[in-house]
This record gives C-alpha cells, sequence and structure tokens, in this order.
C-alpha cells in the first residue's frame, strides 16, 4: 500500500476543521487570488510585475494546500464513538500526566499528524510522547526518549 493509499485516522473534530479549511480556500480564498491576478494583470506588463507574481506564488500555495487536504480528507477514517472504556488512552482521548521530576501536570489529547497542534496541547500519536502514551491506564508510569533527555509521566487520568 501506497503512501498516498494509508488511511488516516481524524477526530470528528479534526475531520470537520480540514473540510472547513477546504471551502474556505476553494471559495473565498480562490476568488480573492484570482481578483488579485487581474488586478496585477491589469498594471500592464506582467514579466517584471512583482503584484503578478506575488499573486501566483499565493495561487501555487493555495492549489498546494487544497490538495493535500483532498489527499487527506479522501484518505479519512473518522474516529466517531471512541471508546475508552477499557480506560486506555487511545487517538481523540485526553491524557492528564504529572511530571514524576516538577510534579507538573499537563492535558494532551492524542490526535493524528494532521491535527496535531501543540499550542492547543493535541500531540501527534506518532510523536515521541504520543507514541508512548498510546495503549497506557491511569496510574501508569511511562517514560519517553526525547532530544533533551528523558521525560518520565505518571498518567493521573484518561478522558
Amino acid at each position: 500500500m501506497s503512501e498516498n493509499e494509508k488511511k488516516i485516522s481524524l477526530t470528528r473534530d479534526g475531520y470537520n476543521k480540514l473540510h472547513s479549511e477546504l471551502e474556505l480556500l476553494k471559495g473565498e480564498k480562490r476568488r480573492q487570488i484570482a481578483k488579485d491576478l487581474s488586478e496585477a494583470r491589469s498594471h500592464g506588463d506582467i514579466s517584471e510585475n512583482a503584484e503578478y507574481d506575488a499573486a501566483k506564488e499565493a495561487q501555487a500555495h493555495n492549489e498546494k494546500r487544497i490538495s493535500d487536504l483532498e489527499n487527506t480528507l479522501s484518505r479519512a477514517l473518522i474516529m466517531d464513538n471512541i471508546s475508552i472504556a477499557n480506560g486506555e488512552s487511545v487517538l481523540g482521548a485526553t491524557v492528564r500526566v504529572k511530571d514524576e521530576r516538577s510534579g507538573e501536570e499537563s492535558d494532551y489529547m492524542l490526535v493524528s499528524e494532521a491535527e496535531s497542534d501543540f499550542d492547543l496541547n493535541k500531540i501527534s500519536a506518532t510523536s515521541p510522547v504520543g507514541r508512548a502514551l498510546m495503549g497506557h491506564r491511569a496510574g501508569d508510569i511511562v517514560e519517553i526518549n526525547v532530544p533533551r533527555g528523558t521525560l518520565v509521566y505518571k498518567i493521573i487520568k484518561i478522558s
């Protein structure tokens, strides 16, 4: 199975956000870029027109992102009704951990790479921390090797 055929696990929320972004890029963003191109063309010679070049570059970036989103969404496997009844951390679960060294607690939602957003504490299940937390239960101690050393987390809660 090629990389472009593999299923991508997404939460329902993640799927909806990617779909909304795709609709925005295909609609409003495309219209704005077309307007920018038209305006830049109206200034005459496009061979030395920086506005035209910038609009063409924006168009290329937009079309690439549209293509990437369509590819991701076409391979999406939506993880609805996530079952954490057995108490294991799975894709879509929020895991509260306590750093055994500092005592600091953090919440991480385990998501796919396509949904990860560290600012929102959504970490990829394939990242070092995400991979280490997958399949564990509350009370487990997990050691995670990261570039800056070894993290030691105790899983406090899974929801």
